[in-house]
Order: C-alpha cells, then structure tokens, then sequence
C-alpha cells in the first residue's frame, strides 16, 4: 500500500516555523530591547578600578556628595611636570614641609557616572585663600544640591558656576567607601617611605 509522505512536524527540538518572514518570536524587538536596569537583570557588578585626581572639566555637569564623610582635607604633594597628586604619611610630613599643599577632597561624579576626586586648596595658615579656590570651593558646596559646571574665566580671575536645569534626576552613588575611593584613586601614589623616589626626587638624589 502506498503510504503519503508525511508531513514536518516539529518536534521538541525543532523550534516552531515562525509566519513572519521567518523572525523567531524569540528575537522581537520587544523582548531583545534593553531595559534600563540592563546591569542588574544579568547579574553584572561594575567594578570601579579607576578615579582620577582632578577639578572637572569645562563641559562636565557633576554633582558632589553630600555625606561629609566622603570629604577629607588632608595634606599632598604635587608634582607639577607629571600632573600627579600624592598623599603622604604624617610621620613623613616634616620631609616634605616646603612642597606640602592643604587639599579639601571630594567625591563628586558625572552625568556619565564617572567618579572623580575634586581637589580644592584650602586657606593657608593666615586664613587666606586665593579667588580660583575660593569659587571652586563655592562651586563644589552648590554641587552637592545640584547639578553644576564650572569654568575658568581668566578676566575674572575665578570660576565661573553654572547650574543645570532642575529638571535633571539626582546621581547614583555607586556602593563604596571613601576608604576603598582613596586606596583606587591614589593606587601607586601614596608616600609611606623615606626612600620614595618622590622624596628622592625633591630631595635631588634622583
């Protein structure tokens, strides 16, 4: 007897012949669009491995942390040819007494969720301070309320503050201590040695 050629069925591991041009339902845009939580629906941690020592930029809006414990005023070296900032130990401090600068440091972040350090002076030991750390002083305390920018103008002789629309969502702090951002921030630049080729350096051994 002759039998009829039997017809394609699918079966469990054969996916099932889609009547849209051949596009698995699997693969429609709605179901492979990313959502906004994309990070946290696969399970991915960022891990913060860098952020720089630096004053933003003239096109960054930033804001600054509001907890005081992610601000400290200690004491650094700076190394003005290789624009690098360096903490030093306080036992080691009346080494480098003459090339010791007051900073205030901040933790601030960008529109772009990039965290950096905001160094400011602060006043010397006669209470003065300059204008260009003053405003930036001014300008970090407004960031840590709203968004800011800042810019340098030269015929003023200062920073010049602008504020974004306040429209704009608050930044979200990523889940680190000051104490883990400082060890990030200054990885390879922390003096703790009197035969740190920084000291070194400024004592013109090397």
């Amino acid at each position: 007897m002759k039998t009829s050629p039997q017809k394609n069925i699918p079966t469990e591991d054969q996916p099932t012949p889609s009547t849209d041009g051949g596009h698995s339902s699997r693969f429609d845009l709605t179901n492979i669009r990313l959502s906004q939580d994309f990070q946290s629906t696969i399970g991915v941690k960022k891990r913060i491995t860098t952020i720089p020592v630096r004053k933003p930029t003239r096109q960054e809006f930033v804001r600054v942390h509001p907890d005081l414990a992610y601000h400290l005023e200690t004491a650094v070296v700076e190394l003005k040819a290789e624009r690098e900032t360096y903490v030093v130990a306080p036992d080691l401090w009346p080494e480098v007494s003459g090339e010791l600068i007051p900073k205030r440091l901040m933790l601030a972040i960008t529109r772009q969720n990039v965290l950096i350090l905001w160094p400011i002076r602060l006043p010397g030991e006669d209470g003065r301070i300059d204008s260009w750390n003053q405003s930036a002083m001014i300008a970090a305390e407004r960031a840590t309320e709203c968004w800011v920018r800042v810019a340098s103008d030269r015929h003023l002789g200062a920073y010049e503050l602008f504020e974004a629309p306040g429209d704009l969502p608050p930044p979200e702090w990523p889940d680190i201590s000051f104490q883990e951002i400082i060890d990030i921030a200054f990885r390879g630049r922390q003096i703790d040695d009197i035969n740190h080729p920084v000291l070194k350096q400024l004592r013109g051994e090397i």
